[in-house]
């Protein structure tokens, strides 16, 4: 899932100063994106933007809106969803950690068929530690069956389990209505 511009821009009435009555949409270049990403997450601060795409369905789905905190030190663990700067596009990559390797990261998006290569320890901004949909949190995927999850995206199975999931609950789904 490679990630879009956030909604950042802010107006403000005459009669509100200090406080947000209106938010914008706004896009920024990549550059600019990543650039905000790595000042506010190297002042400690989550970031907060929505997600495009769907290379991470069905855990995190387009348009759901995601945070990115500082990795604490060391290598992200098996299963966790990071937000990387990808090495052959340099653009801002949001995927799961599906492997390690010589001090590297394999990731790969949960409903991709192939990985994304190595991201090396300096190339990963951070991990997600929130998804939003509709207002509400949505936590699966990012718990323990994380490492359940990365396992079976590594192996190329995870895609097709969701795939088949899918079919089957829309064939209950179908009968269910008649």
């Amino acid at each position: 899932m490679e990630a879009a511009p956030p909604n950042t821009s802010r107006s403000h009435d005459a009669d509100s100063v200090g406080y947000i009555r209106k938010v914008e949409e706004a896009s920024l270049s990549v550059a600019a994106l990543l650039e905000l990403m790595r000042v506010v997450l190297d002042r400690g601060v989550p970031f907060r933007f929505r997600a495009p795409g769907f290379s991470m369905f069905p855990f995190v789905r387009d348009g759901d809106v995601i945070t990115v905190s500082r990795l604490p030190g060391g290598s992200p663990g098996l299963g966790r969803v990071v937000a990387f700067v990808h090495p052959g596009t340099a653009k801002l990559v949001v995927h799961r950690v599906v492997g390690k390797e010589a001090g590297s990261c394999v990731t790969r998006g949960d409903s991709t068929t192939e990985a994304d290569g190595f991201a090396a320890r300096e190339a990963i901004l951070g991990y997600v530690t929130r998804v939003e949909r509709d207002g509400r949190s949505v936590s699966i995927g990012l718990g323990v069956e994380r490492l359940a999850i990365a396992l079976l995206s590594r192996r190329g199975l995870l895609a097709p389990l969701v795939w088949l999931l899918g079919r089957l609950a829309g064939a209950f789904a179908g009968r269910a209505a008649t």
